[in-house]
């Protein structure tokens, strides 16, 4: 039984991933899995992702692992990643794409209009590069993060959460919006921890030493 299974749908940042929690948690059995059983017998599941929203409801759907993720995602310690956060909400913009609907909301693409600096010069989409993420909650998986600590990103979509109450992290680009959400045994993230320096290890080792409460 792995301490860890990283979901390998065929879309996911995975060597990145794996080497990252296997640099924080040495010690522990982390596998990159497709097969459902495996993820189901895990004490602990990543969903990473990168890439459309459609192809990765598609990946899930063709290679059996809905349920599994629904599963996973309602019972033991789970952690979304970038698309494995998005994919999580009711639809996505992309694609008119229907999520997992695990948590309500919707995902948008950043608004052209909106995107101007401070100065009024033009911001890139997607958006890429370190960002500030400010704690909107204190959890498990923010001990031994500096609030304000810079974080990855590289998305040119958003979640925007029906509820607040499930808003764990926010960062500005042009606007705030939610980089964070946690739910229960469910955390997840816009950016990438594993590409994110010392914050992103500390929180993947935060989240390998997590009971799922908070």
């Amino acid at each position: 039984m792995a301490d860890v299974a990283i979901i390998d749908y065929g879309m996911g940042n995975l060597l990145s991933v794996s080497k990252a929690f296997e640099h924080v948690a040495s010690a522990a059995n982390i596998v990159v899995t497709s097969d459902p059983s495996a993820i189901a017998a895990a004490t602990r599941v990543v969903f990473p992702g990168v890439g459309a929203m459609p192809d990765c409801i598609r990946e899930l759907q063709l290679r059996g692992l809905v349920e599994v993720v629904k599963q996973a995602a309602a019972e033991k310690p789970f952690l979304g990643i970038c698309l494995g956060m998005q994919a999580l909400f009711e639809h996505s913009e992309e694609g008119d794409c229907a999520g997992l609907g695990l948590l309500p909301g919707n995902v948008r693409l950043f608004p052209a209009e909106a995107m101007k600096d401070e100065q009024g010069q033009k911001l890139k989409v997607p958006h890429i590069g370190w960002n500030r993420v400010q704690q909107a909650v204190p959890h498990p998986l923010w001990a031994g993060i500096e609030d304000g600590a810079r974080f990855y990103f590289v998305h040119s979509y958003f979640a925007e959460p029906a509820s607040p109450d499930v808003v764990a992290g926010t960062t500005h680009y042009p606007f705030a919006f939610t980089c964070a959400v946690a739910s229960a045994n469910l955390f997840a993230v816009q950016f990438h921890p594993e590409k994110s320096q010392a914050a992103g290890l500390r929180l993947l080792a935060n989240f390998v030493s997590w009971d799922g409460t908070r």
